[in-house]
C-alpha cells in the first residue's frame, strides 16, 4: 500500500480497495469504482486501462518513491543502505494502512491472475531500484543483486507481519531480515570461503 493521494488516480485507487473488500475483485466494475470515487466511468478508463491496474496503483507509487529515496540518499551511503532506507519507508507507509494491506493480501492470495501480476510488479520495483543504484555509480552485478535481494527480504517481512499486524512492526521485521541475511553471508571458518576452494 502507498499513501492515498488527493488526485484522481489516488481517489480511484482508494475507492477500488474499498469495493474489492466489500464485494470482491471479480464482482467489482470500473463503473462502480468511478461512482464511488465521485467520478464518471470515462474518467476511470482514461486513467487506468482496467481494474487490475488500479489495484496495483499503490505499488507503482511505491516504485516512484523508492527510486526517489535512493536518488536522495547520501553520496557515501552503501547500495544496500540506500535500498534499505527506501523499502523501510514503504514498510512504514504500509503499516499506517493495515486494513487496506490485509484486503490487498487476501485478494492477491485468492486470485491467480493477481498473484502473477503482483510478482511482476515487484520485479519491476526491483528493476527500477537497480537502475537507481546504477545511476549512483553502483556497478553490475551488485546493483541487481542488492535490489532483488532487498525485495525478497521485504516480501518475506510483509508475509510475517500480515499474520500478526497488531503485535509486529513491519519496518523492524524488514531490518531484522536484512541483518539476518547479512549474518548468514559473513565468511566463517569452514564456510563459504572453504567451499569455494574445493
Amino acid at each position: 500500500m502507498g499513501r492515498w493521494e488527493p488526485n484522481s488516480r489516488g481517489r480511484l485507487a482508494k475507492a477500488a480497495v474499498e469495493l474489492f473488500a466489500a464485494q470482491g475483485f471479480d464482482q467489482t466494475t470500473g463503473a462502480q469504482i468511478a461512482a464511488r470515487a465521485g467520478m464518471h466511468e470515462r474518467s476511470f478508463f482514461r486513467l487506468f486501462p482496467d481494474k487490475r491496474e488500479v489495484f496495483f496503483y499503490t505499488v507503482e507509487t511505491a516504485q516512484r518513491e523508492a527510486v526517489a529515496a535512493i536518488a536522495d540518499a547520501p553520496e557515501d551511503a552503501a547500495p544496500i543502505d540506500a535500498v534499505a532506507a527506501a523499502l523501510e519507508q514503504r514498510c512504514a507507509i504500509i503499516q499506517q494502512h493495515p486494513d487496506a494491506a490485509l484486503t490487498r493480501h487476501n485478494l492477491v492470495t485468492a486470485n491467480a491472475e493477481l498473484r502473477e501480476r503482483d510478482l511482476s510488479k515487484h520485479a519491476e520495483l526491483a528493476t527500477a531500484m537497480a537502475d537507481a543504484l546504477r545511476e549512483r555509480g553502483t556497478p553490475e552485478p551488485a546493483a541487481t543483486l542488492v535490489a532483488d535481494t532487498a525485495v525478497v527480504v521485504f516480501r518475506s517481512a510483509f508475509d510475517r507481519w500480515i499474520g500478526d499486524r497488531e503485535h509486529q512492526d513491519l519496518p523492524a521485521l524488514f531490518r531484522d531480515g536484512l541483518s539476518e541475511l547479512a549474518s548468514m553471508l559473513e565468511p566463517r571458518a569452514g564456510g563459504l570461503t572453504d567451499v569455494s576452494a574445493r
